[in-house]
């Protein structure tokens, strides 16, 4: 993922330029195998690309499972310029002791708790603990992104918090590589993804 994300960067150099930023997810696995590292690091040497175009996703469940590893691997690739995002933030079993001990630069809300906003049922306990998220976030000088958003409702909610990044069907559904080019291939074009 990582050889085909940096490949069709640097062969779509005027995309690149249109994009602030390319996440890629990374997997536990990933992060505890001790090759993937060196790996990464060639992949930035082969393709000349600059670390500041890349934020790196990584579970807090993952983090914690190999957290030797993925703080050697968030450390050594900051020091190129990449982001971290903690994605599905609030679900693992340590949240706030990652927050603490690992650079991160993103909070990534769990989707679990934006849905639950306009859910009478839960939307007081979703509503309290994404602002709590939030305001940790903000409190941490972090950016936060609200996974998931889906209504109009949810929306609205997350921006009277000043959460002011969403990720989510109510802009777009994921789309594969040649609809993203299609979409850079419009002048009008604007591609809402924060």
């Amino acid at each position: 993922v990582i050889a085909q994300a940096f490949a069709w960067l640097v062969s779509e150099a005027d995309e690149r330029e249109r994009l602030s930023l390319c996440s890629i997810n990374l997997s536990g696995q990933s992060l505890a195998d001790e090759k993937f590292l060196p790996f990464v690091i060639e992949q930035f040497q082969k393709s000349g690309l600059s670390g500041s175009c890349i934020c790196f996703e990584i579970t807090e469940t993952a983090a914690i499972a190999s957290y030797s590893q993925a703080n050697r691997f968030i450390h050594a690739l900051k020091e190129l310029g990449c982001r971290f995002a903690l994605d599905d933030f609030g679900t693992g079993y340590s949240s706030l002791s990652v927050l603490q001990r690992l650079p991160i630069d993103t909070l990534k809300i769990d989707r679990s708790f934006v849905a639950a906003i306009d859910n009478p049922a839960d939307s007081a306990r979703a509503c309290a603990i994404v602002g709590a998220i939030v305001a940790i976030a903000k409190e941490l000088h972090l950016d936060v992104v609200a996974e998931g958003v889906e209504t109009a409702a949810q929306l609205a909610y997350l921006r009277r918090l000043n959460c002011e990044t969403y990720q989510g069907y109510i802009y777009s559904k994921p789309v594969d590589a040649a609809a993203l080019e299609r979409l850079f291939e419009a002048p009008e074009a604007t591609l809402d993804t924060a």
